[in-house]
């Protein structure tokens, strides 16, 4: 006998479910979690061997862009700090290093609209102020957003001492400016990777206390128990702190050992850390959605560089 969770507040009480094929009633219960309506027969074992999980949570990937735009909609503007140091804008721009840039400040040989600059820690706003060095105007580098299907085997890092195999090689011609990963995966985690050369929007993509939120679809060694199940729900705690997760349920249609989750935190290993602190092993993690973007129309180890819709949508969270 399976149980469902009562979600109201204060109760403890746990209602059984009809077995496997014969379910309760036609209509979904009011109190099942949305993840768990989300993952009723969305996956296959065919889809699995292909690495494949694009349409697993199409409705909950749909729902969670639906509540970022609302979220968005609800809170006041910020105003962006765009203004950038001088020496970096003009490295960014492929003139030099920093530190030469930083010598030919303080040489006068650089001017800020029309006049020259030599105070070091200058800063300017590269939409609006025109840069001249040896009389030429200096155009800024511009922002790449790459959104890459990671395969099996690849390490998320620019440089390897160890020359393994990194997802840098997996864009290698993709642009000409110098990008970088937004976060991690390891190397046996499949899925949603971006890299991009925006500091500004990395950095809030993986803050602490507002990450991005994430999707994984997990294959673990054994079948999860329930209330292992329901221990991730309240949260665990790690050797580096508590491991909160918005949503967490099996996939219907497979075993028990087929789980979709849900969260927000972004620590390294975070999903195999927490099954492994309960005694399970993950033999399988696939990212099948990470800040609103989906696998739609993207093969394992490919790229696409993001709409200026899906740039917009990724500021706005």
């Amino acid at each position: 006998m399976t149980y469902r969770r009562d979600k109201r507040k204060g109760s403890g009480n746990k209602t059984p479910f009809a077995r496997e094929g014969k379910p309760n009633s036609n209509q979904p219960s009011e109190s099942e979690s949305p993840l768990k309506k989300d993952l009723k027969d969305k996956s296959s074992y065919d889809a699995f061997k292909d690495r494949n999980f694009g349409s697993h949570f199409k409705k909950l990937q749909k729902r969670n862009i639906d509540q970022n735009k609302k979220q968005v909609q609800n809170q006041p503007a910020e105003k962006e700090d765009k203004l950038i140091r001088l020496n970096k804008f003009l490295a960014h721009a492929g003139i030099c290093s920093r530190r030469e840039a930083d010598e030919l400040i303080r040489q006068g040989l650089v001017e800020v609209n029309g006049t020259i600059v030599t105070e070091l820690g200058t800063r300017i706003d590269p939409e609006k102020d025109i840069v001249r060095y040896g009389g030429s105007i200096v155009r800024g580098e511009r922002k790449v957003y790459i959104l890459l299907n990671k395969p099996k085997g690849y390490i998320t890092t620019t440089k390897d001492e160890k020359a393994r195999k990194n997802v840098m090689e997996l864009v290698a011609g993709a642009c000409k400016e110098r990008i970088y990963p937004v976060g991690r995966l390891d190397r046996q985690t499949t899925g949603l990777l971006l890299l991009t050369n925006d500091g500004e929007l990395a950095k809030k993509l993986t803050h602490p206390s507002h990450g991005a939120p994430k999707l994984y679809y997990a294959i673990l060694d054994k079948n999860v128990a329930p209330g292992d199940m329901e221990k991730i729900r309240r949260g665990i705690i790690l050797e580096d702190g508590p491991a909160p997760v918005d949503e967490i349920e099996y996939v219907e249609g497979k075993d028990r050992n087929h789980v979709g989750i849900r969260l927000h935190i972004g620590r390294n290993r975070i999903v195999r850390r927490i099954f492994q602190h309960l005694g399970y092993e993950v033999i399988a993690l696939d990212r099948t959605m990470f800040a609103g973007l989906t696998k739609k129309n993207l093969p394992r180890g490919h790229y696409r560089f993001l709409t200026e819709k899906e740039i917009g949508m990724l500021k706005m969270l």
